[in-house]
């Protein structure tokens, strides 16, 4: 540091929105003495001089408004006894005053070269180095610009600092000449954010938004909802047309299987794209991915919660949508860090990849953003297997190794038969047999579930139940809603038209003589619904993946949501369930854009390490 913060410092903090006053002992009197806004309290992580050396350290901070701040400091008395860095975040406030945001290069070029470190000192997102000068005004310029044009166009929606700095985010990336992800956590309001941002474009040209069906009337009212003046058109059915003109700042929603097939997507010029749960681009080689990466647009925009679920490939891949040629090569990404990453772990190609990445992706969790949403309190609960789930797993497992597994792609489908069966036969014997009604006593998972949603309705809770297995859902349907008393328990899974899914969710949230308990199919539910009523989600079956579990688990764990939210996995002990839920634990301890395949891992194992893993062992039985 130049200066030592003996006197009151400022910093712009993009994640935060906001201006942070730092550097003396006793802040609040400071702030006041100066006639600046006070802000909230905080702690930021921000490069600072002790003795001859600069370290980072957590300093104690207010986050002035970025209005108010801007407002405080063209108030500021001139003699006012502050640090360089006050004076020249005064300096770029008074460039942009009036709320011209574009004019004055020259003379912030200028302020970046004379900036004292002091005024950049916020870490980046490595926590390896401070923000360049030139770089931190560009995101205040870009900040200041975007609460200009959000007052313009009358968003109703009062935008948390975070979401403001998402949408600064999305709006800077045509500027780059580039798209991006927006890969924040399940629950943190990403469709929110892609609207303001829609909202604020200033182009003649039409948004598109590409969603899975069972979201298209989610993106219809929310952007009814937060901005009820915007013409949007629902493109899908078989008499499905598109305007030959475009009201300004029209956005045509569309479904992913329409996008696959559909040449008049293509043959428009596009503003925006805007692609949700993109894990529907995943695969480099699907229709969609190929399509979506033909659509012509000034910015493709990819959300999803999940930019990796199982393989680095899926990252290229939705990159490769939204920046092309930023990874290169799918053959050389392969080579360059899949090889490196997934097989040998390199630490150093992990941290070549994420410098890469950083620029193009933002991501934020529930821990760094929104403390204030209420905790999820995990549980698992290990049941014992009655006896006819013993006999058939155990003969389901000696009938498989007795026939042979064989080798290759072969193996691998006989193992994934296997696997299936098991955890079905885990779930419950009427599932795997295929009958249409599941009695108590023949399963330990279904009748523990039994018992713990019942006693969650005597307590007048909510509870979302998801399972991997409509078959299964239907079956616990029948049993829970004689059981419960509480008439036919709904189901939501693939099958069901939109429109019903939208009745179901609304019943759920809304109607007080609703049903307490909502059955789910994971991969159907699993993304963009806000169930936020539930104070309970139980998971009754495992899934390989548990960024698949924990997305399913956020459709209550969102912004909304004002109580704790307790978690509930059951596993039958001693059985492939457990050895799912051990492979979870270790998945959680690897960097978060590296996963693997699990399905494929298993059955790469020889036939005596596959019998160990699938044989029942300890805990299968009371």
């Amino acid at each position: 540091m130049t200066e030592k913060p003996s006197r009151l410092q400022a910093t712009f903090v993009p994640a935060e929105d906001a201006i942070a006053w730092w550097g003396v002992a006793e802040l609040d009197d400071a702030i006041r003495e100066q006639g600046l806004p006070a802000g909230r309290p905080g702690v930021c992580r921000l490069a600072v001089a002790r003795g001859d050396e600069v370290r980072p350290a957590n300093v104690p901070v207010r986050f002035a408004d970025l209005d108010a701040a801007r407002h405080g400091l063209l108030t500021l008395d001139p003699r006012a006894e502050v640090g360089a860095s006050v004076r020249a975040w005064r300096d770029a406030a008074r460039l942009l005053d009036g709320d011209n945001p574009e004019s004055g290069d020259e003379a912030f070029g200028a302020l970046g070269l004379r900036m004292p470190p002091a005024a950049h000192a916020v870490l980046d997102a490595d926590g390896t180095a401070i923000a360049a000068a030139p770089t931190l005004l560009a995101q205040f310029r870009q900040a200041v610009a975007t609460r200009v044009l959000l007052r313009g166009a009358a968003v109703t929606a009062e935008l948390r600092p975070y979401q403001a700095h998402g949408v600064a985010w999305l709006n800077a990336r045509p500027g780059l000449g580039h798209g991006g992800i927006l890969a924040d956590e399940m629950g943190l309001g990403k469709t929110l954010q892609a609207i303001c941002m829609l909202a604020t474009r200033q182009s003649e040209k039409p948004h598109l938004v590409v969603c899975p069906t069972s979201l298209i009337g989610n993106w219809r009212r929310e952007l009814a909802r937060f901005t009820p003046t915007t013409p949007v058109i629902i493109y899908r059915g078989a008499s499905r047309a598109l305007p030959a003109t475009y009201p300004p700042g029209t956005v045509v929603i569309t479904s992913y299987p329409v996008l696959r097939k559909d040449e008049p997507l293509a043959a428009t010029a596009w503003d925006v794209v805007v692609l949700d749960e993109a894990q529907q681009i995943k695969n480099p080689d699907a229709l969609a991915s190929r399509a979506a990466a033909q659509l012509s647009a000034t910015v493709r925009i990819a959300m999803t919660g999940t930019p990796v679920e199982n393989r680095l490939d899926e990252l290229w891949s939705i990159l490769n949508v939204t920046s092309p040629g930023l990874l290169g090569t799918r053959g050389r990404f392969r080579q360059r860090f899949v090889a490196s990453i997934e097989q040998r772990r390199s630490a150093t190609a992990a941290a070549a990849l994420t410098r890469m990445v950083t620029p193009h992706l933002l991501r934020r969790t529930k821990a760094d953003v929104a403390a204030d949403l209420p905790p999820k309190l995990y549980s698992t609960i290990v049941c014992t297997m009655a006896d006819e789930q013993a006999r058939l797993y155990r003969e389901a497992v000696d009938r498989a190794f007795t026939a042979g597994l064989g080798a290759g792609i072969e193996r691998s489908g006989r193992v994934l038969a296997l696997l299936t069966a098991l955890k079905q036969i885990c779930n419950h014997p009427a599932q795997y047999l295929r009958e249409d009604t599941a009695a108590p006593g023949l399963s330990g998972k279904f009748d523990r579930a039994t018992e713990m949603l019942t006693e969650v309705v005597e307590q007048d809770d909510r509870v979302l139940v998801f399972t991997q297995y409509r078959a299964m859902g239907e079956l616990l349907s029948k049993h829970l809603g004689t059981v419960l008393g509480v008439g036919p328990v709904p189901f939501l899974h693939g099958g069901l038209a939109t429109e019903r899914r939208d009745q179901l969710v609304h019943a759920f949230q809304e109607d007080d003589d609703a049903p307490p308990v909502l059955l789910l199919s994971l991969r159907a539910a699993g993304f963009g619904l806000n169930l936020t009523r539930a104070s309970h989600v139980l998971h009754y079956d495992r899934w390989w993946n548990p960024a698949v579990e924990e997305q399913a688990t956020d459709r209550a764990h969102r912004i909304g949501q004002l109580r704790t939210l307790n978690v509930h996995t059951l596993v039958t002990g001693g059985t492939i369930e457990d050895h799912i839920a051990q492979m979870h634990e270790n998945k959680r301890g690897v960097a978060e854009i590296v996963s693997g395949d699990t399905q494929a891992a298993l059955a790469r194992m020889s036939d005596d390490d596959l019998h160990a893993v699938l044989d029942l062992g300890q805990g299968a039985l009371a």
